[in-house]
């Protein structure tokens, strides 16, 4: 299996779709391949983050910072308040 069939395959991967087969390939190329670990590791976060619906505190730097841009967004699209 090569990085781009695990692309392919990953949201049935995760889901627990693939036949055992082809998650026996998937889990082989994983076992070799650290950027596809890292990648199939950030989507099962993302997911459980997702999952346990529970808020996440952003920093106030972060916030503000996206604010920030909302507002400029805004102001360029729709012209000053």
């Amino acid at each position: 299996m090569k990085c781009e069939d695990l692309l392919k395959a990953l949201g049935d991967y995760v889901d627990g779709g693939l036949e055992p087969g082809i998650c026996e390939a998937f889990e082989s190329h994983l076992a070799g391949c650290q950027p596809c670990q890292v990648v199939v590791d950030n989507v099962r976060r993302t997911i459980a983050l997702f999952r346990d619906g529970k808020p996440y505190e952003m920093p106030d730097a972060f916030r503000d910072r996206l604010h920030a841009a909302v507002r400029a967004k805004w102001k360029e699209r729709m012209g000053p308040a």
